[in-house]
């Protein structure tokens, strides 16, 4: 064989060479992915929600009266005793001042009473006179029964007219104390505020002392400077800060399963533990809200009660974050959340079989945010594709990362 045919059998090597280098980099290479396995074990089902902290029993402080309340020395936060600390001084209210027409019209009734006054004292006069004369007649009377002159009837007509008489200038002098009583409220009406000052309050009268409804402590001053306030204003806010519990405002499709006694943990107050809580009671009537997207949401007030003793500085009204425990088992089939997507209208997974993706039709139960528990069509140990992107399909060659 020549040199032609040497040459030739090489050319013919390197281009087969070639031909297979271009094969194979063109061949479809295998999906790389993550895998996770199929396993058995606990699993618990949560709601979670932001709450409040409040004290179990709230007093509310209000004025008994209207008045000028003074400025209080307590704030929140300070102790109380109940009735023995007094949180609130009450001061009788400044009288008002008067425009130019009601000065008219009281000085008009002040006027008009004393004129009351004049005519009672001349009626006093009157029945006085008139009695004066009934008691002579009477004298009289009786000097001529005596004698015989003037038969005894009329003797008792005269001592009826005088006791009628007397009992008229009793009625006189009533009437006369009563008008003098009206022209005094009249002219009580013309006090103002520069005539008050004048004439302060006896101290023993002056004042209403509000002492504190329960032990604990103020948890709100609602006003904090002297002002003038209507009976019923709230003045303060007392709790016992110990009886803490928590409340929970749960979306009603949520608050149907939870049932009470149910466990929770409770997680973003501030501290670096987890306080355990439990349900006590949901609330039968729920309410609307608006979400901050501006969308109505029914919800339903869930209340928890804190079993974790030691809470530290955690007060009334601070917020905290509960994870609520719906559903829980000690032992079920459980794989990744992030396995499941939908084919048709069923569940399904990627099963890592001899290299390669095998779709399968999966039944799956409860579900939380990582796992969900499967009724059917896996087995523990099953190895499942995270995260299919579109290039896994059924049958694909695939790598594990």
């Amino acid at each position: 064989m020549g040199p032609v045919s040497n040459r030739s059998w090489i050319a013919a090597g390197i281009a087969t060479a070639v031909v297979a280098a271009l094969v194979y980099a063109l061949r479809p290479q295998p999906a790389g992915v993550d895998v996770a396995d199929v396993s058995t074990g606990p699993m618990a089902v949560l709601v979670e929600e932001e709450g409040r902290t409040r004290v179990k029993q709230i007093y509310t402080v209000s004025a008994p009266i209207s008045g000028r309340i003074l400025r209080s020395t307590l704030d929140a936060g300070d102790t109380v005793v109940k009735d023995e600390t007094i949180v609130a001084v009450i001061q009788p209210a400044d009288p008002p001042f008067h425009d130019l027409s009601s000065r008219h019209e009281i000085e008009a009734q002040i006027n008009a009473a004393a004129a009351a006054v004049e005519l009672a004292s001349a009626e006093l006069r009157q029945a006085e006179s008139e009695a004066e004369f009934a008691e002579t007649d009477l004298i009289r009377n009786k000097r001529l029964a005596q004698s015989g002159t003037v038969p005894e009837r009329t003797l008792q007509k005269a001592e009826l007219e005088a006791v009628t008489r007397r009992a008229a200038v009793v009625r006189a002098k009533a009437q006369v104390e009563l008008r003098r009583r009206q022209l005094d409220s009249e002219r009580a009406k013309l006090i103002g505020p520069e005539v008050k000052a004048d004439h302060p309050e006896p101290k023993e009268t002056c004042c209403v002392n509000v002492k504190a409804p329960a032990s604990g402590k103020i948890l709100r001053r609602l006003h904090e400077s002297e002002k003038v306030v209507l009976a019923g204003t709230v003045l303060f806010e007392i709790g016992d800060v110990a009886a803490m519990e928590i409340v929970v405002e749960l979306l009603s499709t949520d608050a149907v399963k939870i049932q009470p006694g149910a466990a929770v943990a409770i997680t973003g107050w501030g501290g670096t533990r987890v306080l355990a809580a439990r349900v006590r009671r949901i609330e039968p009537g729920g309410f609307t809200k608006v979400s901050a997207l501006g969308i109505d949401e029914q919800r339903v007030r869930v209340i928890l009660d804190i079993e974790t003793k030691d809470i530290g500085v955690l007060g009334h009204d601070y917020r905290v974050f509960a994870a609520i425990t719906s559903w829980r088992s000690e032992s079920v089939l459980r794989v990744p959340l992030s396995a499941l997507f939908r084919h048709g209208k069923d569940g399904a997974v990627y099963v890592v079989k001899s290299g390669r993706a095998a779709r399968t039709i999966v039944e799956i139960d409860h579900r939380n945010w990582e796992v969900a528990e499967v009724v059917r069509g896996l087995a523990a140990n099953d190895r499942v594709i995270l995260h299919p992107s579109d290039r896994i399909a059924d049958r694909s060659r695939i790598a594990e990362r």
